[in-house]
Formats: structure tokens, sequence, C-alpha cells
């Protein structure tokens, strides 16, 4: 049994620990609106201003001015949702199509108009993704299986209309 498991808390987006960390649980409650807590492996903050992201079929255009990345690197990605629907977040190599501009192709398809999303690049990634309903009115535990899940850089929590979130790592 591992013996070295410690707790961090936020009560709004950002670091709960920097360097490498197994996530062990997670707990977070809402505002009483819908809510989303994103967990990164990332030593920097996720680009969050003016990213939008359209989808067509499998193909997710993201736009994000002068966003500096090369076909081929890896964003790890959260999507929002317009009319209930979103391109499916994870970590993707992507193709750049212009400065502003690069697609990557999602593992599901549909079309979903223009809305807001959240990335880290270089050696960062995507780590998982909760979301509340706003009649959600309980404090939620999901179970995080096995040893956890492994952050090599750090553990940052991107938040929307949640109280508050607490990890368990180690």
């Amino acid at each position: 049994m591992q013996t070295d498991v410690k707790q961090g808390h936020l009560n709004q987006s950002g670091f709960f620990v920097l360097g490498r960390n197994r996530v062990k649980g997670i707990s977070f409650f809402g505002t009483g609106t819908d809510g989303t807590v994103v967990l990164f492996d990332t030593a920097s903050a996720p680009v969050t201003s003016s990213v939008t992201y359209a989808r067509s079929g499998t193909t997710v255009t993201v736009t994000k001015t002068a966003h500096g990345l090369s076909t081929g690197n890896v964003v790890g990605i959260h999507f929002d949702s317009n009319t209930s629907q979103s391109a499916t977040d994870g970590n993707y190599v992507i193709t750049v199509a212009s400065s502003s501009t690069f697609t990557l192709t999602d593992i599901n398809s549909g079309t979903i108009t223009s809305t807001a999303a959240s990335y880290v690049s270089g050696n960062g990634r995507w780590l998982m993704t909760y979301e509340i309903d706003s009649t959600d009115t309980f404090s939620n535990a999901p179970i995080i299986p096995g040893e956890g899940v492994l952050a090599t850089q750090g553990i940052y929590a991107l938040m929307t209309n949640i109280d508050s979130t607490q990890i368990y790592y180690g």
C-alpha cells in the first residue's frame, strides 16, 4: 500500500502540484450551474483566451491567433459543449493550416458550430474531464482505478462554475 499520498485543494483554476505525480482521487463541488473541471498534465497554464473550434465530420478546426504550433505537435485539449455537443477531449497530433488555425481528427464525428476550447502543448497533455449539471447538489468523488493517472509535468485544474476541487496525489 502506498503511504505517501498528499491532498491539494483549489477554489479557482490553478496548479495543485508541479512535477511527476499520480492523481489518486478527485472530488469537486459546483455552484448550482453547469460546471466543468478539467485536469491537465502541464508545467504552464493552458491556453484559454480566444480559442474556438468547430467540427465537421471527424475534422476539428481550432482557431487561435498566433498559436505558434507546428504540424506533428501533440496538444492536450478540452472542448466546451455547444447545444449539448462537443468534440472529444483528448491528446491529438495536429496539422497546422495557418498561423491562426490547426486541425485534428476527432475519434467521433458530427457537426458543431464555433465554441470555446482550452489546450496545452509541448510536454503537456489532457488527463481527465468531469462535468456536473446545475441540479447536482452533491460533492462528487469519482473513482480513479488502479495506481491513478500519471502526470509527468504537474497537475493543473481548469475549473468553470466549480466552487472547489480537491485531489489526492502521490
